[in-house]
């Protein structure tokens, strides 16, 4: 079964990015590098650009992300400096971007290469525009990096809600009395739980503390219906007597895009009722069969089975994909599939040579379950992403495959390659 989402629609290559408000260098960065903006940017720039609060709806790999956050980078690098009496700069937080996980170290700057490329773009014009910096405080977060943020607010700050509320609660609130920005990542992660109920509080408490309420901006793919979301991220109008006055005003930009399923049902062997069955056996020193199995202690009869005909058309699907995620019904069988296929080049070179060459280095195909280290399925799936690891064996539900597949293709710069999800077990 195969998703492939439709490549955003490029065709915006007179949109004009001065008219929104991006500076110049910003915009020569961005010509030299992208060249023209997608769909979801053309209509959510000037959007974001009034100051107003914004939903983006748009699917993964649209560039959402870029569109919410080049806005921000933009005003902090083209901001006038504001020293103090002794002319030392004046660190202060524009801009916290809020995810609905831990970010631990891995997102240092959203998206990669944008500050220090808008920096290059600016030496090229004869131009200085100071790179904003990045800090990132979690619940993983130390006791020392947690003062050296409030001691240096950095300007874009990436967070977690219970964090934001922590530093609400805390003196560190007065590193955010400058945050003229919010992005609420994956809004619809926490907009129907008792987490966004939290964050709500925590996005009013915000209002109360900065100079001037900072602009909302929420992101997702699949955030629906959209005009509760949207009430969601900007919240109610309060007038000082308590009285509810209807909900802030929030722009809703949907730009949806339609997925092509490639739907194929393999039935690898001829008869499905000859499962279980038990095997003659063909006497001592005979070949095995090729679709039997026997439990791993080699006693009791030979049953047929239906995974040495599985086996290898998975083999294939991974060899002939670029990409392929399979689920197995339990962690035990996923590991023995991921510990299989780290010795495939070695079966392969054996006796199946119409399925295709082992791979160079590295693994073919790896496990990812909750039995490994965070550290572990972090490194796991950024493989995934990038190329080096063709398969992956998955314990988990099959609406996780459309997020990683979109999260794979996404990643890659050029219209991506047809992927495949094969279920097993």
């Amino acid at each position: 079964m195969g998703t492939t989402p439709d490549p955003p629609d490029n065709d915006s290559g007179r949109f004009d990015l001065g008219g929104v408000g991006f500076g110049a260098a910003t915009r020569e960065w961005f010509a030299t590098t992208f060249g023209r903006p997608t769909a979801a940017q053309v209509e959510a720039w000037p959007a974001v650009a009034t100051g107003g609060h914004v939903l983006l709806c748009a699917p993964t790999g649209s560039g959402k992300t870029l569109a919410a956050f080049l806005t921000a980078i933009d005003r902090i690098s083209h901001a006038p400096v504001v020293t103090d009496a002794k002319g030392r700069r004046v660190e202060r937080t524009r801009a916290v971007r809020l995810t609905a996980a831990s970010v631990g170290g891995r997102c240092r700057e959203e998206p990669p290469g944008t500050h220090s490329g808008i920096g290059l773009a600016a030496e090229r014009l004869g131009l200085t525009v100071p790179e904003p910096s990045v800090g990132v405080r979690t619940g993983d977060t130390t006791p020392q990096e947690r003062r050296r943020l409030v001691a240096h607010p950095p300007d874009i700050l990436i967070t977690t809600p219970e964090s934001l509320y922590l530093m609400l609660t805390s003196s560190a609130r007065e590193s955010l009395r400058a945050v003229d920005t919010v992005i609420v990542d994956e809004i619809h992660a926490m907009a129907s739980s008792k987490r966004g109920s939290h964050l709500a509080v925590s996005l009013e408490r915000l209002d109360c503390l900065t100079d001037a309420a900072p602009q909302r901006i929420g992101l997702s793919a699949t955030q629906r219906p959209l005009s509760e979301v949207a009430h969601f991220l900007g919240g109610n109008r309060v007038a000082d007597d308590g009285r509810v006055d209807g909900p802030r005003a929030v722009t809703i930009v949907d730009v949806a895009a339609v997925n092509h399923l490639d739907i194929e049902v393999v039935v690898p062997v001829e008869d499905m009722g000859a499962l279980g069955r038990i095997v003659p056996d063909p006497g001592p020193g005979s070949p095995r069969t090729g679709a039997d199995d026997r439990p791993s202690d080699g006693s009791g009869p030979q049953r047929r089975s239906i995974w040495p005909a599985i086996h290898p058309r998975l083999l294939q699907l991974v060899e002939t994909h670029r990409s392929t995620i399979v689920f197995a019904n339990a962690p035990p069988r996923g590991a023995a599939c991921d510990s299989s296929q780290r010795t495939g080049g070695r079966r392969r070179g054996a006796g199946a040579e119409n399925v295709g060459a082992p791979p160079a280095v590295g693994d073919l195909v790896r496990a990812h379950h909750g039995s490994l280290s965070r550290e572990q399925r972090l490194l796991i799936e950024d493989e995934l992403k990038s190329g080096t690891l063709k398969g992956l064996v998955a314990t988990s539900s099959s609406s996780s495959a459309s997020t990683w597949a979109q999260s794979i293709w996404s990643s890659r710069s050029s219209r991506p390659d047809r992927w495949r999800r094969a279920f097993s077990g």
